[in-house]
Order: structure tokens, then C-alpha cells, then sequence
């Protein structure tokens, strides 16, 4: 089954927010505060945040629980943008896919990584440990749990909370991917210019 091809449900206009929108989903994301402040000079609104305030009252905890993993985890930046990269491909997920190229980018993983996740072509690129994370990813998606194989190898990299954060990075924008898939929500213009689609959803990659 593929995404909805069109918008099923658009982002709230700002110029239809109520101030109880603006103040329930403020000040629960660090980074997202900076398009919530009303102001005049405020950058434009994310067309997610848009969606949120839908239903303000829902994605008020949201937004707190993905600014822990974003802002306060305890996975490294990489490894994060890693796994988030690998759900959005294998959920279709464009507008996931489309934010998180750059902040992949920036936590460092190399233009031909990324390329390889979205093209599905990764020989010789990927260390035993990036490809273990992917396999992590991939399981996950594709069965619900790790195997006991694979866990061993992660329990012998990460620690518990680490191990337990790898799964609710996973979990979190596997439900997040549903969700924008579902209503059909579009990359925002600010996207990173190299991102290009996301791939439809598809098997594990190459090794």
C-alpha cells in the first residue's frame, strides 16, 4: 500500500490559530519554539506544526517526547539520523525523509550514505556498527522486535538506556511516518534542497 497521493488533511493556516494552540505547543520542543512566538519577525510556521495544531492537546506531549530524543538523548546525533533516515525510507515517509536529510548531514553521516539509504545501494559503505543499527531499524519495521543475535551485538555497543532509546527512536517515528503518510502531508519549502523523495517503502538494503 503506498502514501496518499494528495493532502487528506492540511496544516491549520496560522492565520486560524487561537493563541490556546500556540501556548499548548510551546515551549515543549526547544527548536520548534522559534516559529511559535507570534511575532511579527517569527520564521514561517512548519506545515507539521500546522498539522499538530489540529489537535494541540495530542501533539503538545508529542512534541516534548521528540525533543527528548532530539535534544536530549543519549544516542549519538549520528546514530539517531541514521535510524530516522532508514524509517522514513522504509515507510515511504517523504516529509521525514525531507527534514531529517539535513539534520543527518549535520550530525555527520556523508552525501553517499544518505544516497545509498534512499537509493537502496549500500556496499561498502556502511561500518559493522552503521549496519547493525540499519538492521536494527530494519527489524524493527519489519517484525516488531530484534532478534537475539542482533541484540547481543547492540547490547556489546550501547547501554540500557541507549538500547532502549534505539527502540523508541524507531517506534516513535515508525507511528510519526503512519501519521503524515496517512494525511498526506508535504515537505515544507524549507526542506534540504538535496533531499529528493523518499524511496516507497521497500525491503532491507544491500549490505
Amino acid at each position: 500500500m503506498t502514501p496518499s497521493a494528495a493532502p487528506r488533511m492540511r496544516p491549520l493556516p496560522i492565520a486560524e490559530w487561537a493563541e490556546e494552540e500556540r501556548e499548548l505547543l510551546r515551549g515543549n520542543m526547544a527548536r520548534a519554539d522559534r516559529y511559535l512566538t507570534g511575532a511579527a519577525d517569527a520564521p514561517p510556521v512548519p506545515s507539521i506544526l500546522g498539522l499538530f495544531a489540529r489537535h494541540p492537546r495530542l501533539s503538545a506531549p508529542w512534541l516534548a517526547f521528540s525533543g527528548t530524543l532530539l535534544d536530549d538523548g543519549t544516542l549519538d546525533p549520528r546514530d539517531r539520523e541514521l535510524l530516522i533516515l532508514r524509517v522514513g525510507h522504509r515507510t515511504g515517509c517523504r516529509y521525514q525523509w525531507a527534514q531529517h536529510v539535513g539534520m543527518a548531514k549535520a550530525a555527520g553521516l556523508e552525501p553517499e550514505q544518505i544516497a545509498a539509504l534512499r537509493d537502496g545501494d549500500g556496499a561498502g559503505t556502511w561500518s559493522e556498527r552503521d549496519r547493525d543499527i540499519l538492521l536494527a531499524a530494519d527489524q524493527l519495521v519489519d517484525g516488531h522486535t530484534i532478534d537475539d543475535a542482533l541484540w547481543e551485538r547492540l547490547a556489546g555497543r550501547f547501554d540500557e538506556r541507549r538500547l532502549l532509546e534505539l527502540l523508541f527512536v524507531v517506534g516513535s517515528y515508525v507511528c510519526l511516518a503512519m501519521v503524515l503518510n496517512s494525511v498526506g502531508l508535504e515537505p515544507s519549502n524549507g526542506s534540504d534542497p538535496d533531499a529528493g523523495p523518499a524511496p516507497g517503502p521497500s525491503g532491507p538494503p544491500a549490505e
